[in-house]
């Protein structure tokens, strides 16, 4: 049904290969920081500025009408202009990394295509009509082929529901991702379609040989189950992944849990995988509701690795460990107290696309 792309080879590279550009979306929509939005434009502002830095940063903005305020706020931290690209394209939140496209790249052929999965709001809200619409919208600005992705589920052909903070790749062809996420029953994304064929359909679509399917997210987290939030390659057949330290706290048992299931696992070439813990952040809550801050959810840019903080105890530790290994980069620490009360941070905002 679906043009199996692996066999053409192509492949989703890994986050930390060359990039040409961050895809961002700049934050309109006030009821996802409910009392806190006014230091929302600012934080994306700082991120945006850091990134322009090392390379393109392209921004989907509402309207034409909004693009001098935006530059204002931008020049204010300091971004580099001339790396900016605005493209005015209607979206309904900020997380890019779930409504942009996965970009898939040919070694051979020297070409990227971007794949379709289509995007629900994570099987929870109404509002996602533009955030659905932006990939078509990418694909004809960068003139670049937009593959379909989809399933047959119960004789009937569906698209296929998949964001980009549910998986996380080594770019040589090992998948992680989480039950509660991709299989569960709870805002399922693909109702009707079984382990056996949803990892068919990624082997084809992304390259994947190898999956480790860990158990659960942490507590707060919006989506169900992101692996962002909780671990993520930063080399071949090396993993980080978030511990909680704590036994009275929510998160202990499921990334205990995770963590021996990391410890058992092997990348594409049966080599087991070394498995870096950074410890959580203490809970943060916020208006009675605890948020998903996670260290986790940091960014692979081209020289600079961002790493969302908290005024935590824990900031200084989960800097070390970064900085200890991204060896090549520099890490840069982004405030995202106020970021977190829309239940997502750096990884959830970015998505990269690969240069050739």
């Amino acid at each position: 049904m679906n043009e199996n792309l692996a066999s053409l080879g192509y492949r989703m590279p890994a986050e930390w290969e060359k990039q040409s550009s961050t895809w961002l979306a700049w934050p309109h929509n006030k009821n996802d920081w409910p009392d806190k939005f006014e230091n929302i434009p600012s934080t994306f502002a700082k991120i945006a500025s850091a990134l322009s830095k090392v390379q393109n940063v392209d921004i989907l903005i509402q309207s034409k009408a909004v693009k001098k305020n935006i530059k204002r706020i931008l020049i204010k931290e300091k971004t580099n202009l001339n790396k900016v690209n605005f493209h005015i394209i209607k979206t309904n939140r900020v997380w890019t990394r779930d409504t942009g496209p996965i970009f898939l790249v040919n070694d051979l052929l020297k070409k990227k295509i971007m794949t379709n999965f289509h995007f629900n709001a994570w099987a929870k809200y109404k509002d996602y009509n533009f955030d659905n619409n932006i990939k078509p919208q990418i694909a004809k600005i960068k003139n670049i082929e937009l593959i379909d992705v989809k399933a047959k589920i119960k004789n009937k052909v569906k698209d296929v529901i998949l964001e980009g903070g549910a998986i996380d790749v080594n770019g040589k062809g090992t998948l992680i991702a989480t039950k509660e996420c991709l299989l569960s029953k709870v805002q399922e994304r693909n109702p009707g379609l079984s382990r056996e064929k949803l990892e068919i359909i990624l082997s084809e679509s992304l390259n994947i040989k190898n999956f480790i399917w860990l158990n659960k997210g942490i507590v707060g987290d919006d989506t169900h189950g992101h692996i962002d939030d909780i671990t993520r390659f930063f080399d071949d057949d090396k993993i980080f992944t978030a511990m909680e330290y704590q036994k009275s706290d929510e998160n202990y048992s499921a990334l205990n849990e995770n963590l021996k299931i990391l410890k058992r696992s092997r990348n594409h070439s049966g080599k087991q995988n070394t498995i870096v813990e950074i410890p959580m952040p203490s809970p943060l809550i916020i208006d009675d509701t605890r948020v998903p801050a996670s260290y986790l959810n940091f960014y692979i840019a081209n020289k600079i690795v961002l790493l969302p903080i908290f005024e935590d105890k824990n900031d200084d530790k989960a800097f070390q460990i970064l900085e200890k290994h991204f060896k090549d980069r520099k890490i840069v620490p982004i405030k995202c107290r106020d970021l977190i009360w829309g239940f997502g941070a750096i990884h959830c905002m970015t998505q990269q696309e690969p240069a050739i």
